[in-house]
């Protein structure tokens, strides 16, 4: 067995969601599932199917996220995982729950837009995904200003009132 990373290559500020299925109807599910939980989503889903042809299955809303969720999931080449970029102004936040509650859908890794690194394992069988290095090494507590300007952010982008 040998051990690898492998780094996500996307523009820094889109998000992505990357996760595990059990089946080939994923790519399609998770289709229908991010154009009705937000209408007009720009989105690229990456899906690679573990047996047969082992392709990567692919669909999407906008060319230049399908173009990194198939050269990503490609690079990956972990059976059964999927990969959805998020087009400018669309968040995790705004589908994470709806990806979760896919029949199919067995585990998220991780849904963010900082850097990250896949951890895979691989074998003479195939690859899997062991988990994921989503961000940079915590350097500190927050002090009392961090905790004013973590408060002001929220408020200042709308998540939070008043």
């Amino acid at each position: 067995m040998e051990l690898l990373t492998v780094a996500i290559e996307k523009p820094e500020e889109i998000n992505f969601i990357l996760g595990q299925s059990h089946f080939i109807k994923t790519v399609e599910d998770l289709h229908e599932t991010l154009v009705t939980a937000v209408p007009g989503i720009k989105f690229g889903i990456g899906f690679c199917e573990s047996s047969g042809p082992a392709l990567v299955r692919w669909s999407g809303t906008d060319q230049a996220m399908i173009d990194l969720a198939k050269r990503n999931a490609l690079k990956l080449a972990a059976g059964h995982s999927f990969i959805i970029f998020l087009g400018p102004g669309f968040y995790p936040i705004h589908v994470l729950n709806a990806v979760k509650m896919v029949p199919e859908v067995c585990r998220i890794y991780c849904a963010t837009a900082n850097p990250v690194e896949v951890i895979l394992a691989e074998t003479a069988q195939g690859r899997g995904i062991l988990g994921v290095i989503d961000g940079v090494k915590s350097k500190g507590i927050e002090g009392e200003a961090d905790i004013a300007w973590r408060k002001e952010f929220l408020r200042k982008i709308g998540y939070k009132l008043g």
